[in-house]
């Protein structure tokens, strides 16, 4: 990774002769600090690049209406869900979220659709021109958010969902002022830049919080309840616990694969037969924010009505391209991944392996080595045979050391260099009514993906 501090002096020559996506996306990667790769080293502890960012570009984001949601778990789902039902009211729609898994483009989308490679390209290079005075020096995600905003603006959206990045206060993607913020959850995660408690993590996120602008609360929880309506009462912003209003019943599953909840609001059932493409257990939870906002909204005046829910929550990876959550990319022996990494999400993954039919357990696993190693290890079925694995980053945990400190919590494999190694040898060893699960960290479960 290239010093920024001495970088800038050759910024001018190159935006000049950067003229293709490729380039530009190699620039991206190679030049600016990468959370995604680099961790902690590229962690910005201010909004100050970002807010010259959003002087440089005049102000993209006061040009267009957006959705704020952030939270440990579950924000990406629930991004997607919702921009899902928007895009199926009409509405012009933007999402920004990160990480992506397999293509940049991801991460920025309209009505479903990447960004245009050649508005990345004029992006960056007019970023370039003015910085050759300016001298900034953004980080890979700074720069990034930026470039959704700038696109969402000279597009013209009518809303955005736009989801935090890491945290909440800090976040670069925290200088918008949204019609509604929301917060799904709270466990630990990124306790080295967040706090190493609950409560500490919740007053980070509550962060986005607003004042005046409303804010939906996916999970109630004593230690982080009153931090948040603390926040919110200092602010006067108007506060739901999603939770507390909506309940939903146990999924079942249709035969074209999709899960089926009735929802209800106190006693009263308030849409049957809701049917959703997302296969996790775990989304019932998600359901339940995404309802509290689509109420939210239609308070604020959004048009949303019943069928566009219905319509949205039914293709959310047909319409937003979601990818990685339960998702079945194998049959006999069937095969599923999930980007569940830390202590809560993997929680949630445990349970719904247990609530899985299957004869032998094949567990293809790697992790990034500033995550709670331990507290997810603790969480594992000892039952599996495990294929123990490094992500190509450089923020991988070394396959055998993983392999090593999994042998304390009785989990026993073998080790493979590589993700492809690990699910090659995972695949011959299974019989077809075995499963094998492949996860731990988002980077291992962006390999596996076809």
């Amino acid at each position: 990774m290239q010093n920024l501090s001495s970088l800038f002096a050759i910024l001018s020559i190159k935006s000049d002769i950067m003229q293709s996506y490729e380039e530009v996306i190699s620039y991206l990667y190679d030049h600016l600090p990468y959370y995604q790769r680099s961790g902690q080293a590229a962690y910005k502890d201010s909004l100050d690049n970002t807010i010259a960012l959003d002087v440089m570009f005049d102000h993209p984001h006061k040009n267009f209406k957006s959705v704020h949601i952030a939270g440990t778990n579950g924000k990406g789902s629930v991004s997607h869900m919702l921009a899902s039902i928007l895009m199926k009211c009409g509405y012009k729609t933007g999402l920004y979220t990160s990480p992506h898994l397999k293509d940049f483009r991801e991460r920025i989308r309209i009505n479903g659709e990447k960004i245009d490679p050649e508005f990345v390209v004029e992006f960056v290079s007019e970023f370039l021109s003015q910085n050759t005075v300016k001298g900034l020096e953004p980080s890979f995600f700074e720069l990034t958010v930026m470039m959704a905003f700038e696109y969402f603006s000279k597009n013209k959206v009518d809303i955005a969902v736009i989801e935090v990045g890491l945290g909440g206060r800090l976040d670069s993607t925290n200088i918008i002022m949204p019609e509604l913020s929301v917060i799904t959850n709270i466990s630990l995660d990124h306790t080295y830049l967040l706090g190493d408690t609950l409560g500490k993590i919740a007053l980070e996120k509550a962060g986005i919080i607003k004042k005046k602008v409303p804010v939906i609360i996916g999970e109630s929880h004593p230690q982080t309840g009153m931090i948040f309506k603390g926040v919110a009462t200092e602010l006067s912003a108007p506060l739901d616990f999603a939770d507390q209003n909506f309940r939903v019943g146990v999924g079942l599953l249709s035969k074209d694969n999709r899960q089926i909840f009735t929802v209800r609001k106190g006693e009263m059932v308030i849409y049957q037969n809701l049917r959703l493409d997302l296969l996790g257990i775990y989304q019932a939870k998600n359901i339940c924010t995404v309802i509290a906002a689509v109420e939210q909204l239609r308070h604020q005046g959004w048009i949303i009505p019943e069928s566009a829910l219905r319509n949205g929550l039914e293709k959310v990876c047909e319409n937003t391209g979601l990818m990685g959550r339960w998702q079945v990319i194998g049959a006999n022996p069937r095969i599923i991944c999930d980007t569940g990494h830390n202590e809560g999400g993997m929680r949630e993954v445990v349970t719904q392996i247990s609530q899985t039919p299957y004869k032998k357990l094949h567990f293809v696993i790697g992790m990034v080595s500033d995550k709670d190693i331990a507290g997810v290890l603790n969480l594992l079925p000892r039952e599996a045979v495990y294929y123990f694995t490094k992500a190509a980053i450089p923020r991988a945990l070394d396959e055998n050391q993983l392999m090593k400190m999994a042998a304390f919590f009785s989990l026993h494999g073998k080790s493979f260099p590589s993700v492809s190694e690990a699910i090659g040898s995972a695949k011959l060893n299974a019989d077809k009514d075995d499963l094998i699960f492949i996860g731990g960290s988002t980077f291992i479960v962006a390999e596996a993906i076809p």
